[in-house]
């Protein structure tokens, strides 16, 4: 038998697809429904490691959390990782397969892809009572149409229903919704049911006649209207789109429970990836996030972080045009922390060997630690476990690069000399213990009398974050409605609503 699905498809891209299908998610799985995630493709430098090391898109690692099921490769089959505006990486089914510019995807390999798409959705569908889809930008873009596996391309070959959403906060989403339908060809048209309202603030009886008017224009309804609520996102998909101030979201957080806050300031590299590797520090109460792109920026931080990315020697040669990289390498000096992650490690090293990634050859790091790195063809994807500063630790690793650690004090798979830390291992601060540790040495080193809060919690917080998503749902959304959608597909009879694709 297979289980009920539907598509989350958006007006745009951050419409809020990811948010929304996680919030139906954990509001399934609290109605003891058996649901999994799923995104045909996702465009992504932020990714993560399953268990069986499979590298998938991060934002379907925290819809299956939503779940309460273990990730895997087939809730994101195709995973592409900008290395710069021409040309992605492509991860077929966790592992990567090549090198594509967007016009050699597009132009034929990506609709060989639909295949392997629709059998892993298959899957998917025969193992649980419901998978909820995510789109990707939006499914009007008519000029990726005949190409498209990831929104009415996946919708019409397994026959789902639609659902689309639209952030109300940026304007215009009446055009938006309608627009969207009536670009869409007559056989795709049978399949949106009705439209999703996100981000709106204000008084809901003022939108209603809007949405009947809607529903006049087009026949379908709104399936309900979610409010504006700071803190919701959950781990971010596109990291070229990351802003350079404020990326780390709002919350609640309590007051620090030392004297002082502790600042941190993290370098807002190019191709800047697994940039949620921060998050656990934000969580914290009395520690400050903010990222960073001149020298000055540092002049005030407790710990400077220099994060993972798709392109470590052009991030390398990023930080010492601006500046960054002579500003780090005196921190170092000075004995003020310095944390590198991933490619951030790699850039503290002393030399650089990439045929690789960059193609450069051999380029000398900043010299702070003394590591050497060698590209490999072969990525480095692992779940690895183990102590530090007295405490346990688990991260996963995704990386071309192989590092040889020459002396200092050992440091997960990395090392540390002085304030200087670099490690390959992403998610390690999410260890709550590690990550306490780890911020009294940056408190100390600093001089600041700043105390890490004993019972901070990550994984209690996101737990809590994916149930405020889910109470979203159950509260503002049509959920009756939604269940009938999963269950039985899009309502027949659903006007065509001019002009239709182009021919």
């Amino acid at each position: 038998m297979t289980g009920g699905g539907l598509l989350v498809a958006g007006t745009t891209s951050d419409a809020g697809k990811s948010v929304v299908t996680a919030g139906i998610c954990r509001w399934l799985v609290r109605q003891g429904v058996k649901v999994a995630p799923f995104k045909a493709q996702n465009m992504s430098l932020n990714s993560f490691v399953t268990r069986e090391g499979a590298e998938i898109g991060r934002a379907q690692a925290m819809q299956a959390q939503a779940c309460r099921i273990e990730p895997t490769a087939l809730m994101n089959p195709v995973l592409l990782k900008p290395g710069g505006e021409q040309s992605s990486q492509v991860v077929l089914l966790g592992r990567p397969v090549g090198e594509l510019s967007a016009r050699g995807y597009h132009g034929g390999r990506q609709q060989r892809l639909l295949g392997t798409v629709l059998d892993c959705l298959a899957e998917l569908r025969g193992t649980y009572d419901a998978v909820i889809c995510e789109g990707a930008g939006s499914p009007a873009e008519i000029n990726l149409r005949r190409t498209d596996i990831v929104n009415m391309g996946i919708a019409r070959n397994a026959r789902l229903p639609v659902l689309v959403v639209g952030d109300i906060d940026r304007g215009g989403v009446f055009a938006s919704f309608f627009g969207t339908v009536a670009l869409l060809s007559r056989e795709d048209q049978e399949l949106v049911a009705g439209f999703l309202v996100n981000k709106f603030r204000g008084d809901v009886s003022l939108l209603e006649p809007g949405l009947e008017m809607l529903k006049g224009l087009t026949g379908r309804r709104a399936y309900g209207v979610l409010p504006f609520r700071h803190g919701l996102g959950i781990d971010e998909e596109d990291g070229l789109r990351v802003s350079l101030r404020g990326t780390v979201r709002e919350s609640a957080v309590a007051p620090p429970v030392g004297e002082d806050v502790l600042r941190v300031a993290v370098c807002a590299i190019p191709l800047m990836s697994n940039f949620t590797d921060v998050d656990a520090l934000a969580a914290e109460p009395g520690v400050v996030v903010r990222f960073v792109d001149r020298p000055e920026e540092l002049a005030d931080a407790d710990l400077a972080v220099i994060p993972g990315t798709r392109g470590t020697v052009r991030a390398l040669q990023w930080l010492r045009e601006r500046g960054l990289a002579q500003a780090l390498v005196r921190r170092a000096a000075e004995g003020r922390p310095v944390l590198g992650i991933c490619g951030g490690f790699q850039i503290l090293g002393e030399h650089i060997e990439d045929e690789v990634e960059s193609r450069a050859g051999a380029v000398d790091g900043l010299g702070v630690l003394p590591v050497r790195v060698r590209f490999a063809r072969e990525k480095t994807l692992t779940r690895p476990a183990g102590e530090a500063l007295g405490e346990r630790v688990e991260g996963y690793e995704i990386h071309h690069g192989v590092a040889t650690v020459d002396s200092g004090e050992p440091f997960l798979d990395g090392c540390r000399v002085g304030q200087t830390w670099g490690t390959h291992w992403h998610g390690s601060l999410e260890s709550d213990g590690f990550r306490r540790a780890f911020l009294r040495e940056v408190a100390a080193a600093a001089g600041r009398r700043f105390v890490p809060a004993p019972d901070t919690s990550f994984a209690a917080l996101r737990e809590e974050q994916l149930d405020r998503l889910g109470d979203l749902i159950e509260q503002h959304a049509d959920t009756d409605a939604l269940w009938r959608l999963i269950e039985s597909g899009a309502p027949q009879g659903l006007p065509f609503i001019p002009p239709g694709a182009p021919a």
